[in-house]
């Protein structure tokens, strides 16, 4: 408005054109104002029965959905056609209607349609700010509460570079040309060049401080927010989700960030699905070696559990009663072998197991921590046996053998184990047989004792034979206190 009346109104050189011009202005407002307004109405209120669908919670891949989805990642486009239209239509429309009054400057052939242009600009780059903002705002929460709005088919989403150009030609050229404009247009009477260009400047920086912040809205907030997360992420804390729906850039980031945080969420659940199967210890041994088909050779200590004659004592019971009766023993067993002397259970055996020591460090503990271990399971299966008051306590049988194995994963490429096999596996196995035979509860061979560090009461028995060792094998009882 300014530009027009310092600069385009003196080249309105006669009273005629001054009329024609102010007439046409009050003529194309009152036309093309309501015309640009309805367009943009009824595309608008064209979303409502989609809103409807997603209120219902309509399925994502619905057609009206999937359609309305798409105009509103197009409304920004749809808004700076319109606002865009509407203001370079001016120009001919003007022009013509000057034209046929005559005597027309010439100098109004290009000051009168920059007028317009430098309007036309800001007008479509704020419209096109605010209408994403808002439609970030109301809409995508709404329309794409169950969909992707970086993967609707057919969206022109805007991108960071288009709305660096469209900031760039707000905040820069449209002032910057203005003013470069003053020194070619004739100075007005009763103006000064001077101030006129400062207003020039500062509407200029103000319109540009708008863009400004409407843009650094559009950006740093995404960044924000995937900032945020990750830092989350890098504490451990995957139970939430990018609740930030975008079509650009920023969309696809935030999809596939939260598709890693489903990645993540899920193998954490099979991370401990696995430990609470093969063991923590031993989920952790594998998960920080490659599992593939190897293993290496170490010395460790080997203990067999075996509950006696268990499907005698479990013959009254139902199968319910049965498994409560076993997983209460186990209980007790895993905590005293895992958590207090440096075990791993590597496999149940029905109503026994097999527990290795010695497979997370190369330290020359493992025989003391296993013959530890079995020491404070007798004394807790007695206060198990107590606490429940059983008509028939349960008993066990322990055998333990240290000695040279191989321990890795074996198996296929599609299922593996990860184990100890070895003679040292064998031996330790029959030694916790042979304590059916000696009638005591727990049996270690000599190579065991030898590999003792600490003082335990043992007292040795009888070389015992052994199937698949040629020589009788030494074995010592833990003597009762």
């Amino acid at each position: 408005i300014w530009y027009n009346l310092v600069v385009v109104q003196p080249l309105l050189t006669s009273y005629a054109l001054r009329q024609r011009f102010l007439q046409t202005c009050i003529a194309y407002n009152a036309i093309a104002y309501p015309i640009a307004i309805a367009i943009w109405l009824r595309l608008v209120f064209s979303l409502r029965p989609a809103l409807r669908l997603a209120a219902r919670d309509q399925q994502h891949d619905d057609p009206v959905l999937t359609d309305a989805r798409r105009r509103i990642i197009h409304l920004p486009w749809w808004s700076a056609t319109i606002a865009g239209g509407a203001w370079l239509i001016c120009i001919p429309v003007f022009l013509a209607s000057l034209a046929s009054v005559g005597g027309l400057d010439r100098m109004l052939l290009w000051h009168l349609p920059i007028s317009f242009l430098v309007s036309a600009f800001i007008s479509v780059t704020h419209s096109f700010f605010l209408v994403e903002l808002a439609s970030q705002w109301g809409l995508f929460p709404v329309l794409f509460r169950n969909a992707r709005a970086d993967l609707i088919p057919g969206a022109r989403p805007v991108s960071l570079r288009e709305r660096g150009v469209l900031w760039m030609i707000s905040a820069g050229i449209c002032p910057i040309g203005s003013l470069l404009l003053l020194s070619f247009a004739p100075p007005a009477p009763g103006t000064d060049p001077a101030w006129f260009a400062v207003f020039v400047g500062t509407v200029g920086v103000a319109f540009g401080l708008c863009t400004a912040v409407m843009v650094g809205r559009l950006v740093t907030k995404p960044i924000d927010e995937l900032r945020t997360a990750a830092q989350r992420v890098a504490e451990g804390r995957l139970d939430f989700r990018l609740d930030l729906h975008r079509a650009d850039e920023f969309g696809l980031l935030i999809g596939e960030f939260n598709h890693m945080l489903d990645e993540l969420r899920e193998k954490e659940r099979l991370r401990r699905m696995f430990g609470l199967h093969v063991g923590r210890k031993t989920a952790e041994q594998l998960l920080e070696h490659d599992p593939g088909l190897s293993g290496v050779e170490r010395v460790i200590t080997v203990m067999f559990v075996d509950i006696r004659s268990f499907t005698r004592r479990t013959a009254d019971l139902s199968p319910s009663q049965t498994v409560a009766v076993l997983n209460d023993f186990l209980r007790v067993m895993v905590d005293v072998v895992e958590a207090k002397h440096r075990g791993i259970i590597n496999k149940f055996l029905g109503d026994g197991f097999m527990a290795l020591f010695g497979v997370e460090s190369t330290e020359l503990q493992h025989a003391d921590d296993a013959v530890a271990a079995g020491v404070e399971m007798l004394a807790a299966l007695g206060g198990l046996n107590s606490g429940h008051a059983p008509a028939d306590p349960i008993a066990v049988g322990i055998g333990i053998h240290t000695g040279p194995a191989v321990v890795g994963s074996i198996g296929s490429p599609e299922r593996l184990e990860f184990t100890a096999i070895g003679s040292t596996v064998n031996i330790a196995s029959r030694v916790e047989t042979l304590t059916k035979t000696v009638g005591r509860s727990m049996l270690l061979t000599s190579a065991t004792r030898e590999q003792l560090q600490r003082q335990f009461p043992l007292e040795q028995l009888p070389p015992q034979p052994i199937r698949g060792v040629e020589e009788p094998v030494t074995v010592f009882s833990i003597v009762a206190a």
